[in-house]
């Protein structure tokens, strides 16, 4: 096994693993954390929620968040040049899957995540301004999260198969 060879395997199974945590967590908030929210009353979803949102900016989310991107573009680039690669096309997919991730993200999530904090304190909100708050918030948060899931999940599945190719010696 060459140098370049042994990078290309490394990469791609450094951003299958890493997408695959992406993909999880996303999946666990679609199937679990925001129908479980959604039973609770309009505090207990506005403080949940805003908790959970600075819990997650911690240096473990931002490796695996950050380094699915470093690592799915090394990959592309490991598998440039050279011979034919039947597994580039798929993590050049998965690249694009995880880009599509991202802007959903920082265009939809993200600022509706800023908004909710910018709310303040929830504790000096009425039950009217918590209902409105939340109201603002949690269907759409949680319609672009299914497709954030979506986008990720399918990455990882292009990733998965382009590990495959590369375990066959085709990649």
């Amino acid at each position: 096994m060459t140098g370049q060879e042994f990078l290309r395997g490394a990469a791609l199974m450094a951003a299958t693993l890493t997408m695959g945590l992406v993909a999880g967590l996303f999946h666990a908030f679609a199937m679990s954390v925001m129908p479980g929210l959604g039973r609770a009353d309009d505090r207990t979803f506005v403080v949940a929620m805003g908790r959970i949102n600075v819990a997650i900016l911690n240096g473990w989310f931002a490796v695996t968040f950050g380094g699915a991107l470093l690592l799915t573009a090394l990959a592309v680039l490991a598998h440039l040049g050279g011979g034919a690669r039947p597994a580039l096309p798929w993590i050049v997919a998965a690249l694009l899957l995880y880009a599509v991730m991202l802007a959903v993200t920082f265009g939809v999530n993200v600022p509706l995540n800023n908004a909710l904090a910018a709310v303040g304190e929830p504790g000096s909100l009425g039950a009217a301004e918590l209902a409105e708050v939340r109201e603002r918030f949690e269907a759409r948060w949680v319609r672009w999260n299914v497709v954030r899931a979506v986008a990720a999940t399918a990455g990882f599945g292009c990733l998965a198969w382009a590990l495959v190719l590369h375990g066959r010696g085709l990649g």
